[in-house]
């Protein structure tokens, strides 16, 4: 899962005469295995309300991600990407959710970005889901060796009108470098930064100076992981909004979480 992965190789099932949509995409709705989500908020924490949530895969009956995750292989890696962006959205719309949707991608699934996105496209349209309202990031723990070529994705996204993730930030696999190639809507920062930052003067260096570039290059910074009060009150006093994690709530498995500890 965390081996470098080369990005341009076209999956099974790429596109064939003039169709301009591949066998996977057509076939992006039925997974080869079953699967599920369960939910986690993003809050707003001045305004004491959810900003979005982020969906998490999970086995049919509420099992860890990686009983799904151990099934994708490179022959079925496309498709399971395609599912998992059309049922994340039918599932959010079925739910009622009202708030934004974080779906995780694979990018090396993605051969081409403006024809591997009209399933999404047709599916935010089928369930009646705003597309401003769906935030892309790039899946946790993914590795990738060309920058530029998951710059390329990221910019067709935004160009459709989704929003746009890094996650783990921090973690070293993206880095500043990524930012000068692109600018995501939103960078998530790696937990590993969140954890005691309220009681680690160099967690606390890093933070500040990746809250500045962010700043800067006018993008918004989650922090992800947040599970004690002085976390969330150390970000808080910085200026960051959107925080995530178990002190706030815990995914709820195909449901929408109650909301706790948004104030101090």
């Amino acid at each position: 899962m965390f081996q470098t992965i080369a990005l341009h190789p076209a999956p099974t099932g790429s596109p064939s005469g003039g169709s301009g949509r591949c066998k996977g995409c057509r076939e992006g709705e039925t997974p080869l295995f079953p699967f599920s989500f369960a939910y986690q908020p993003i809050v707003d924490v001045p305004a004491r309300s959810v900003w979005a949530h982020e969906a998490l895969v999970r086995g049919p009956g509420g099992e860890g991600a990686m009983t799904v995750l151990d099934q994708v292989n490179a022959d079925n890696r496309y498709r399971f990407d395609q599912a998992c962006r059309v049922n994340a959205i039918r599932t959010a719309a079925d739910l009622g959710m009202d708030t934004r949707l974080s779906i995780n991608f694979l990018p090396q699934a993605v051969y081409r970005p403006e024809i591997c996105i009209r399933t999404t496209l047709e599916a935010a349209d089928k369930y009646g889901f705003p597309r401003d309202r769906i935030v892309f990031e790039v899946t946790e723990g993914e590795r990738v060796s060309d920058g530029p070529w998951l710059a390329s994705i990221l910019t067709e996204y935004q160009r459709c009108g989704f929003l746009t993730a890094i996650d783990d930030f921090g973690a070293g696999y993206a880095g500043l470098t990524l930012l000068a190639d692109f600018q995501p809507d939103i960078v998530k920062l790696d937990m590993a930064l969140v954890r005691d930052v309220d009681s680690s003067r160099p967690r606390q260096a890093i933070a500040r100076g990746i809250l500045r570039i962010c700043e800067e290059l006018a993008i918004t910074v989650i922090a992800e992981g947040v599970e004690t009060a002085g976390e969330r009150d150390f970000f808080a006093h910085e200026g960051v909004r959107l925080m995530q994690g178990y002190l706030f709530a815990r995914p709820c498995f195909e449901g929408l979480a109650p909301v706790t500890n948004v104030a101090g």
